[in-house]
């Protein structure tokens, strides 16, 4: 895999770690290169695991959402970033596209970083892309990241699990394949679980899920938490309840990639925040700011867990 060095020191000069000649050449082995899928974390470059940054380091290109966060893409050499996320007002990169892409410069001998914003596998489209290449037969490895809808949401003092308030957490999209005929998240079922319910890239459709838990019979002063660029540089937080979701988003301003919590365990927030010795961490109804967002940033569709 890039970047390891487990081999001794008679194979390491011959070969590197996928077995191309030490000129480049590739000569008398595969010149297939690796993909790996990498978790790039909810934006800190602090929460970058070491395996990614050695990753990310060693590739010869990075095909990078938005999500990971402005600090990670400025560290990486813009000569080997190729962006492939998807904007505000319409401008994407189809996922076909960024399969292909990985499969024709994995194919050229390339190592390549596919970073995404969270962890690859919680609602990040890793799996799809994983298919893809085994069924291309492109070696690739898995580079587990920080989820948002944990660490997310935990730079802010909320638990999503609590002994005296959550025994039991579930996760969930707000942004489901529009291709769908119907919805595969049951709402009703989540209101009658109990417990803390976190939803990813749901800021759009907030109204229509907060309604949906509402008609479910949940209660709506059940306590609600919006965590909108969770440790980025420009990070915020707006707290309210179920009942009042819609206009806790709009009178924060609250823009995408934000992630939603639902329960008791939201209230954390307010009780903790006076002592959060985090500086990247700003109330959203108590600044008076509200930001717009731009062409730059990531909307609810960005591949990444939050992603």
């Amino acid at each position: 895999m890039p970047g390891d060095s487990t081999r001794n020191g008679d194979d390491a000069h011959a070969e590197d770690a996928n077995g191309k000649d030490a000129n480049g050449d590739g000569a008398g082995a595969s010149s297939v290169g690796t993909v790996s899928l990498v978790g790039s974390g909810p934006g800190d470059p602090g929460l970058l695991t070491v395996r990614a940054r050695d990753r990310i380091d060693a590739a010869d290109v990075v095909l990078h959402d938005k999500l990971p966060g402005p600090e990670i893409l400025d560290s990486i050499p813009a000569e080997k970033r190729e962006d492939v996320g998807k904007r505000a007002g319409g401008e994407w990169t189809p996922q076909e596209y960024t399969n292909r892409r990985l499969v024709e410069l994995a194919s050229e001998g390339k190592d390549v970083v596919r970073l995404k914003g969270g962890d690859p596998f919680v609602f990040g489209r890793g799996g799809e892309e994983a298919e893809h290449l085994a069924e291309h037969e492109i070696p690739f490895e898995v580079v587990p990241g920080v989820t948002s809808a944990i660490g997310g949401v935990g730079v802010a003092g909320i638990p999503v699990t609590h002994r005296d308030h959550a025994s039991s957490v579930s996760f969930v999209t707000g942004h489901e394949d529009p291709t769908k005929d119907e919805s595969a998240v049951n709402w009703a079922a989540l209101a009658a679980t109990g417990g803390t319910i976190v939803v990813l890239m749901g800021v759009g459709k907030l109204p229509e899920y907060s309604r949906a838990l509402l008609d479910a019979g949940m209660d709506p002063e059940t306590p609600l938490a919006l965590v909108e660029r969770a440790t980025w540089p420009d990070m915020r937080v707006a707290t309210g309840t179920l009942g009042s979701a819609e206009a806790t988003r709009d009178d924060a301003g609250i823009e995408p990639p934000a992630v939603t919590v639902v329960g008791d365990v939201a209230a954390s927030y307010g009780r903790v925040r006076e002592f959060l010795a985090n500086d990247r961490v700003t109330d959203a109804l108590a600044d008076g700011t509200e930001e717009d967002a731009t062409e730059e940033d990531a909307t609810e569709e960005d591949a990444g867990d939050a992603e």
